[in-house]
């Protein structure tokens, strides 16, 4: 136990050493950008505006990932927000070479792997995206408003573990945005410090 306590902090120290300067802020525009989904089509943030959308920086290889994949937590919230209409665009930030980089099969067949369903799992191996909304980790999770507009930005939830069990226990902050922003609510958590392992930009 006591080594595990040890691996969680030093990646999570990791994950924060390592991140990029933020280029967002809350109440301000998200930035727009194009990069292309597993499937080979063009997707660009623009082609959304009027609907709300959702972030999620993915690593297929980190344990993080794989404790709210495993357990069903972000196919629900994924299947939760685009029945409600919500847009949700999964990117993989990581470099060729490096842990999580996927190409459009490998990304395809981890989402069938745990029956998620985002709208488009987006690849990013050049960490230009990444970098513009300065992910740190994996997960890193941003909200955006149908104005263009930055909600939130964050963890996924409010306890940074790679238990299972943690989930039930814990405030889960895009759902709770989600619900805030469809009724008309001032969201009540805008920024938390996002957990996970570092996103792996090529520099």
């Amino acid at each position: 136990m006591k080594l595990r306590l040890m691996s969680l902090a030093l990646l999570l120290l990791a994950a924060a050493v390592s991140a990029p300067a933020l280029a967002v802020a809350i109440g301000e525009p998200a930035p727009d950008f194009t990069l292309t989904d597993s499937n080979g089509k063009t997707r660009s943030l623009s082609e959304y505006r009027g609907k709300v959308v959702v972030l999620e920086w993915n690593n297929p290889g980190c344990p993080f990932v794989h404790k709210h994949y495993e357990s069903g937590n972000i196919p629900k919230q994924q299947a939760e927000a685009t029945a409600a209409g919500v847009v949700w665009l999964t990117i993989n930030s990581g470099a060729d070479g490096k842990q999580g980089h996927v190409d459009g099969a490998r990304a395809n067949a981890f989402l069938a792997q745990y029956g998620a369903k985002p709208t488009a799992y987006l690849l990013d191996p050049n960490g230009k995206v990444g970098h513009l909304y300065g992910a740190r980790t994996t997960p890193h999770m941003f909200v955006i408003d149908s104005a263009g507009t930055l909600r939130y930005m964050g963890g996924i939830d409010s306890i940074a573990s790679t238990d299972k069990e943690d989930i039930a226990k814990a405030t889960q902050y895009v759902p709770q945005a989600l619900s805030e922003i469809k009724a008309g609510k001032t969201v009540s958590v805008t920024t938390s410090l996002p957990y996970g392992c570092g996103v792996k930009y090529d520099s």
